[in-house]
């Protein structure tokens, strides 16, 4: 659990990943949500709802160390760009920003900001939302191809450690969800799909996953998922 969560945000300390990680991503997301939806809470009790939604935002960022965000950016420009295939991998680890990361990114972040404000605070959504992109990440490090032959991903790619079990991860935000309400079930159901979507289209132009598409799938299926929560129920 420890390393899982050095991995995700900036808290556990130095901890190196390995394979075994990421059986603990999809726990380790519940909790990373679960935190982010009492810091929902607790702001919504000091501000209106547009600062409440900034302040969910940049909280977010903060927890995860704006590791998803960053690969947004960076598989935005890799991906969507017209580029022969040998070159996606290179523009995405370029330290530079293009037209197409900027563009996504900041319609991405606008988006999660509008739902947050048009939702009531919810920990136990926020939680199972969180759970199931991590189990996302999690399923397609663990059955995919690596696109790459070293990169910050390459650490679960231990062949002497046991397989992940994922199923749990399912459960559980599932379970939460049902708890939650229909409305959360909805937004689980989408941000897995959403999230599978991206890995799959990062397999498709890459012929596997990076740890930037993996960051992308579950940044894309949680905004997905918070819209689906925010619609008119």
């Amino acid at each position: 659990m420890r390393r899982a969560l050095a991995f995700l945000t900036p808290l556990g300390g130095a901890a190196a990943p390995d394979r075994r990680t990421l059986s603990w991503f999809p726990l380790a997301g519940a909790v990373i949500g679960a935190v982010l939806g009492l810091v929902w809470w607790g702001a919504d009790r000091l501000w209106p709802a547009l600062v409440v939604a900034g302040v969910v935002v940049a909280a977010d960022l903060a927890l995860t160390g704006m590791l998803h965000v960053d690969g947004l950016v960076d598989s935005a420009d890799g991906l969507l760009a017209h580029l022969p295939a040998e070159r996606r991998l290179e523009v995405m680890a370029e330290p530079t920003v293009g037209a197409f990361g900027l563009t996504v990114a900041m319609a991405t972040i606008l988006l999660r900001f509008a739902a947050v404000a048009a939702l009531v605070p919810d920990v136990l959504l926020v939680a199972a939302v969180w759970c199931a992109s991590r189990t996302v990440m999690a399923v397609a490090a663990s059955r995919l191809r690596y696109a790459r032959t070293d990169g910050l991903a390459s650490a679960f790619l231990d062949p002497g450690s046991r397989p992940l079990t994922a199923s749990y991860g399912v459960v559980l935000a599932l379970g939460l969800a049902i708890v939650a309400g229909v409305p959360a079930v909805a937004a689980v159901v989408t941000a897995f799909a959403v999230g599978a979507g991206v890995v799959a289209f990062g397999r498709a132009r890459l012929g596997g996953f990076t740890g930037d598409v993996l960051g992308a799938a579950g940044y894309l299926g949680e905004t997905a998922a918070l819209l689906v929560g925010a619609a008119r129920w």
